[in-house]
């Protein structure tokens, strides 16, 4: 599995367990199904997972005018994800995670999520 589908399946699962807020063990039973199909996707979802406090804290310090609260659950996991990949993976260019971030917003997203997605990554990154 090439990284973007890595990302936008890891997108998928994520974006689902926050809008079923699901209990930790249907999580594992998920996570479980695609752990063996692909390693970076095992690392994504598990590091958003485990670093979601801060990643939600890093992103929130570089809102202009909004709350994470307020954010739709699609840019949330999608900004949750470049974040991560931002902080934690070091072998991704951030103007790559950049790019990808944008283009899941907007495949999944309303007609502004990919500018919104890219105005807090490049707020981040700043």
């Amino acid at each position: 599995m090439k990284r973007r589908e890595a990302r936008e399946k890891a997108f998928q699962i994520l974006f689902q367990i926050d809008m079923n807020e699901m209990e930790t063990e249907d999580l594992k039973a998920k996570l479980e199904k695609y752990e063996t199909k692909d390693p970076y996707l095992s690392d994504i979802t598990h590091g958003v997972l485990h670093h979601k406090t801060d990643l939600d804290h890093h992103i929130e310090q570089h809102l202009k005018n909004w709350s994470l609260n307020r954010i739709a659950m699609v840019e949330r996991s999608i900004l949750r994800i470049a974040t991560y990949e931002i902080l934690y993976v070091e072998d991704i260019p951030v103007k790559v995670t950049i790019n990808e971030a944008v283009e899941l917003a907007n495949k999944y997203g309303d007609d502004q999520s990919g500018k919104f997605v890219n105005g807090v990554l490049s707020n981040i990154v700043k």
